[in-house]
């Protein structure tokens, strides 16, 4: 158990939000989905997603676990991590269990 501990990387999440117009985040796992209107990430703290106008991914580095988002940021919202497989089970437990 301790070597899956040892091999996990842990990184910091972390958002730095400038003048509402540059936000540069850590601890991010992945993009899920971005347009103007709003950016979706997955992170090491749960679902991120952040809403605006002329928004744009100006840095990625999925290596390091950073994004840089410009634009007018009006809203930055968390979710829970819960995959559609898992929702699928939880609902079908519900329903028949």
């Amino acid at each position: 158990m301790e070597e899956n501990y040892s091999n996990k990387q842990i990184r910091t999440h972390k958002i730095m939000l400038t003048n509402r117009r540059t936000c540069t985040i850590s601890g991010v796992v992945d993009v899920l989905s971005f347009d103007m209107n709003e950016v979706l990430l997955e992170t090491d703290q749960g679902m991120l997603m952040i809403k605006g106008k002329d928004l744009h991914v100006s840095r990625l580095s999925l290596d390091k676990g950073e994004v840089d988002v410009d634009g007018s940021i009006d809203s930055l919202t968390y979710s829970d991590m819960i995959s559609g497989k898992e929702k699928t089970t939880t609902l079908f437990s519900k329903l028949f269990g």
